[in-house]
């Protein structure tokens, strides 16, 4: 436990009174609705911590809606989903991303020169559902489905610094210990051996102030955040694995620091994912992508120039920073009585250098970006994009799931 101030500001768990942020935010749910935003893949369905969610939710009643981006493959999927969701006393929204009448709305974007049809996941179901709850709402949240270790409390500490009068963030983003208390294992190895070392590697190149704002984030990856709706409809969303790390960046570029905080979540631990064995698959695609984002940052914010001696450097100096990194998370983890596996770590880093060099290479031949059009551009191509939207969910549940 610390009490440390970061870059921006940082609200710790020391003795949170929980009811005292719901109450408020329940006194502010007429002047500053809010709504919680869960992109979910069809798999998710379920399953536990998807199932604990519902629970946990329906004691949210400061929630106004909850908008489930949900990515499904048939007919079948989606109307189970719909009545899966039916446990949820919350309004709710299930948004079909990839039903034939949002498609439809899609295509029709792209006669108006708002081309979203190449791209795929995750990014662009929060970028549909963000439309959507911007429809109602002063402050949105966003959450995974996988959480294992989801609590009453998560919706309330994101999204109290943001509908509190007397805070006024813009955006707020979650914090935490990625560590199974019952396997007594330490987790979140792309943060810790990857996003940090790298991050204190392109630091040492140059001083630019992203990278100390960067550097602020406790857990630069936390899928968890809450922002108002003004900024989400101001913002770029990547539609890669460089969500978060791309989605701080948008923040950055459209907030001023002062109003840009993150708070403490406690433990938290969700579904893993495999190493892989190269760029197309598991940790090693997310690795890929977030890099490439980084390098976009680098590219965008600094002089450095994206040259071959200069990715080298990074590989170099990544690896031993990486590797010094094993060393004191063993230390840690002895202390605590920690499950640890050096010689796995020290695997893990050797796999994340070798995804630095053959992703700078490709983003050097290929800057490209992923980034999706913010909200803003979008309506002033469709001014009632998100109305359609909208209407085409309540239109999926009355073809689908109501009989007669």
């Amino acid at each position: 436990m610390d009490f440390y101030q970061e870059y921006i500001t940082t609200i710790h768990d020391f003795c949170i009174d929980k009811e005292k942020l719901v109450r408020r935010i329940e006194e502010l749910k007429v002047s500053r609705p809010a709504s919680l935003i869960i992109p979910i893949l069809y798999g998710e369905v379920e399953k536990p911590p998807l199932k604990k969610i519902i629970t946990d939710l329906n004691e949210c009643t400061y929630i106004s809606q909850v908008v489930i981006a949900l990515a499904a493959e048939s007919t079948e999927q989606y109307v189970h989903v719909v009545e899966y969701f039916k446990d949820l006393k919350l309004p709710h929204l299930i948004v079909w991303c990839d039903g034939p009448r949002i498609q439809h709305i899609i295509f029709d974007m792209k006669k108006k020169g708002i081309d979203l049809t190449s791209f795929k996941g995750k990014g662009k179901d929060v970028w549909i559902a963000t439309g959507i709850a911007t429809l109602d709402s002063y402050a949105i949240a966003y959450h995974d489905a996988d959480i294992v270790t989801y609590s009453v409390d998560f919706p309330a500490k994101l999204l109290y610094p943001i509908v509190e009068t007397e805070l006024n963030f813009f955006f707020n983003k979650g914090y935490y210990a990625r560590i199974d208390m019952d396997g007594m294992a330490m987790h979140g190895r792309v943060f810790r051996l990857f996003v940090r070392p790298l991050l204190d590697t392109l630091q040492s190149d140059s001083k630019a102030d992203i990278l100390r704002y960067f550097l602020a984030f406790r857990y630069t990856l936390a899928g968890e955040f809450a922002m108002t709706s003004d900024l989400a409809m101001n913002i770029r969303i990547p539609a890669d694995w460089g969500l978060e790390v791309g989605l701080l960046a948008e923040v950055y570029r459209n907030a001023t620091t002062k109003k840009i905080c993150q708070i403490d979540l406690g433990y938290y631990d969700h579904k893993h994912q495999e190493l892989g064995a190269n760029r197309s698959e598991g940790l090693c695609k997310m690795v890929g992508d977030i890099f490439t984002t980084f390098m976009r940052v680098v590219t965008e914010s600094t002089d450095n120039r994206m040259s071959e001696s200069y990715l080298h450097g990074i590989h170099v100096r990544y690896k031993r920073l990486g590797q010094d990194l094993i060393r004191r998370y063993h230390a840690d983890a002895l202390c605590n009585g920690l499950y640890y596996n050096r010689h796995e770590e020290e695997t893990y880093v050797d796999m994340f250098a070798r995804v630095i060099r053959s992703a700078g290479d490709d983003y050097r031949h290929d800057p490209s970006d992923m980034l999706m059009p913010d909200w803003t551009r979008a309506l002033s191509a469709v001014p009632d994009l998100r109305e359609k939207l909208y209407e085409a969910c309540i239109a999926d549940v009355k073809e689908y799931c109501e009989e007669g």
